[in-house]
């Protein structure tokens, strides 16, 4: 089978870029893809192809974030290359953060599919469960209602695709609901790596607080450096935070801001964005995973990287999270996201219980191994045969 895949790609540092390099790297091992192409973001360096079977993979460049042309040059491509089936790696913010060139992303799917295109999106956040305030995109009560508006038409189009995946079970039953939708599959996120023999053991040094992610709109970090505080009045025992990422595209010169405010606190680092080959020497470096949200925009990347390399998780119980604890069966200790309080003493109870915490992390690592990429894409792979 002659598959397509359309995402963001490292060294890209376009949203979803890691999602997409395990996505391609665990479909090119499959024995029936003869050939994929990968439809991807233009970037200075050359793509990350540090895998088995890239020889199977062609590369087409083709478009750019907030680009008015990425429905033409996508489609012309896709068109010219004729593969059996495509899959799009999409959220709402996929092709720009600026309106026109992000809903005219959005309405590639249906567009290949009228020129008979076989096409399947996986779709990681729906805008029903987006707190737009929150998220960043706008504190105007009248605004929501036009990006509601917007997105409830961009959705309908997107729902013309052969097969809407989504990774919650809760994303399921909300567009069947609402959009009386026949189409749509739970594929859940999965895992990016799972080593086969992880070290629950801590490594030597101070013991390290690690959020990842992109901070600034719903991922704020203030909290975490708060509660590094007040567990060092108790606790004398060398702690570092990691704060492992990026700006979030809405809010630039947000840690710049954060690292400014609490410059007088020690053992706070900053790495910047993480190349996809660092990824394990971070987590594997870390203690206790902290997820300082205030609110959830889909299934949750860095819970299931956590799994995968088997470390103790601290998180909010709420939205999505939530979900993915019960349903994926992860675990980990719960904070109120208003609290600092709260959330030190829930860090406390894994740095003051070594026995607890390696639970946590074999919980989470057997969670992980039960949904691996390759079980994954062994799903997707099912789908296209399916709508073939």
């Amino acid at each position: 089978m002659k598959i397509a895949v359309v995402t963001s790609f490292p060294p890209s540092k376009v949203t979803l870029n890691e999602y997409g390099y395990h996505l391609v790297k665990n479909f090119v091992l499959k024995e029936d893809v003869s050939k994929l192409i990968l439809i991807t973001d233009k970037t200075d360096g050359s793509k990350q192809l540090d895998f088995p079977n890239k020889e199977k993979i062609a590369v087409r460049e083709c478009w750019a974030f907030n680009n008015y042309s990425n429905i033409y040059s996508v489609c012309k491509v896709i068109l010219n290359e004729k593969p059996d089936a495509v899959l799009f790696n999409l959220q709402f913010v996929k092709f720009g953060d600026k309106k026109i060139p992000a809903a005219l992303g959005l309405l590639i799917p249906m567009t290949l599919r009228l020129f008979g295109c076989k096409t399947v999106v996986l779709l990681h956040n729906i805008l029903e469960q987006v707190d737009l305030e929150s998220a960043g995109f706008t504190k105007s009560k009248l605004a929501q209602k036009v990006y509601n508006l917007i997105g409830t038409n961009l959705t309908r189009c997107i729902l013309r695709a052969d097969i809407v995946a989504v990774t919650i079970s809760k994303y399921v039953t909300i567009l069947q609901s609402k959009y009386k939708a026949k189409n749509v599959v739970l594929i859940p996120h999965g895992s990016f790596e799972t080593p086969h023999s992880p070290n629950f053991d801590l490594p030597a040094g101070p013991k390290k607080l690690m959020a990842f992610g992109k901070f600034g709109t719903y991922k704020k970090v203030e909290i975490l450096i708060e509660a590094l505080q007040l567990i060092r009045e108790n606790n004398k025992e060398p702690l570092e935070v990691v704060i492992a990422g990026t700006d979030s595209p809405n809010t630039p010169g947000y840690l710049q801001a954060v690292k400014e405010k609490y410059a007088h606190v020690p053992g706070i680092i900053f790495t910047g964005y993480v190349e996809e080959n660092q990824v394990e020497t971070i987590f594997n470096e870390s203690t206790v995973v902290v997820f300082p949200y205030t609110s959830t925009t889909g299934s949750s990347g860095v819970l299931h990287q956590a799994g995968s390399y088997g470390k103790a998780v601290v998180m909010p119980d709420l939205g999505d999270l939530s979900i993915l604890v019960k349903e994926e069966g992860y675990a980990g200790e719960f904070f109120n996201p208003e609290s600092a309080a709260s959330l030190a003493k829930a860090i406390e109870n894994i740095l003051n219980n070594d026995g607890y915490r390696r639970q946590l992390a074999e919980t989470n690592y057997k969670a992980a191994c039960e949904l691996s990429m390759e079980k994954i894409t062994g799903m997707y792979m099912d789908y296209f045969e399916k709508i073939n």
